[in-house]
């Protein structure tokens, strides 16, 4: 990532002019949906949503903390599309519509600003320590886009939002109850894997911009052989974290856990979303044990 790129979010992107026929209400609505990264900002609210009403928050409770988590989402996935128009636009990839000029980058900008702005309001009603605790997780994606994503440390703020996830859930309770130990290490464990599945896709691409993230140090074959340990880690912790002897559903936990993490990966070479997609599968069988063992501590 050149110098140029860290000057100001304004100077991180191309020209805002559209290619004739972009500049079109609806296409630059369509780019700017796009470009918040839709598919991973509807999967965290829906993750969110699920382990809201699987606590018993109810329905309007369960509302405001998914709607805090899809605005906190939408300004990270904004920001991202935004601050790397620039690079996406000389790497010549599709799908960015801010680097293509389907929408402009400013308006991009201008988004994710807003989304911000609404996020914070909605995450304190959730409570002031909640709110904290999930504008803190938006805060570290922030810098993941801005300046964590081409270091070693690029997987730290997946650990943190992950983690964070659950912990904001539970002390949106009634009484703001501590989250239990074991869902907070098994959400970052499962950050730390999405960020392997995520990025391995496009090693290659990223490595060639000069993004040297911490999948990017490993390379292809080290992401691919790491990547099943914090899946199956996060599966064990959540089977083997609260008292008392494993039952028959953290035991089929970890047989199809361990069978999705070690899939994924093996067929990576054939299947360009493998590895996410069996980190996906992994995420759902967790999503399951958490629904099952509660997020708070009781």
């Amino acid at each position: 990532m050149d110098a140029t790129e860290r000057v100001s979010p304004a100077g991180s992107v191309p020209v805002d002019a559209a290619p004739a026929g972009a500049g079109r209400r609806g296409g630059r609505v369509l780019g700017l949906a796009l470009a918040c990264h839709p598919g991973p900002a509807l999967a965290v609210t829906a993750l969110a949503c699920a382990l809201a009403l699987g606590s018993g928050l109810g329905g309007p409770r369960s509302a405001l903390v998914t709607a805090a988590v899809l605005t906190g989402q939408l300004s990270v996935g904004w920001c991202n599309d935004a601050y790397d128009a620039r690079r996406d636009a000389r790497a010549g990839r599709r799908g960015k519509p801010a680097a293509d000029g389907t929408v402009g980058a400013g308006s991009v900008w201008a988004a994710a600003t807003v989304a911000l702005a609404v996020c914070v309001p909605l995450s304190l009603a959730c409570g002031v320590l909640a709110g904290t605790v999930h504008l803190a997780a938006v805060a570290a994606a922030w810098l993941y886009n801005l300046r964590l994503k081409a270091t070693a440390l690029s997987w730290l703020p997946y650990v943190a939002g992950f983690g964070a996830l659950p912990a904001a859930v539970a002390l949106s309770l009634p009484g703001g109850p501590a989250p239990r130990w074991w869902t907070v290490a098994a959400g970052a464990l499962l950050g730390f894997a999405a960020h392997l599945a995520d990025t391995l896709p496009d090693i290659a691409v990223d490595r060639a911009a000069g993004i040297r993230g911490l999948p990017h140090r490993l390379g292809d074959r080290g992401t691919r052989l790491l990547l099943p340990l914090p899946l199956l880690g996060a599966t064990a912790v959540l089977a083997l974290g609260p008292p008392g002897p494993v039952d028959a559903g953290g035991a089929a936990a970890l047989v199809l856990a361990g069978a999705a993490a070690l899939a994924g990966p093996a067929l990576g070479r054939r299947w360009r979303k493998a590895a996410l997609a069996g980190a996906v599968a992994v995420a759902a069988v967790d999503l399951a044990l958490l629904l099952v063992r509660g997020v708070a501590a009781g």
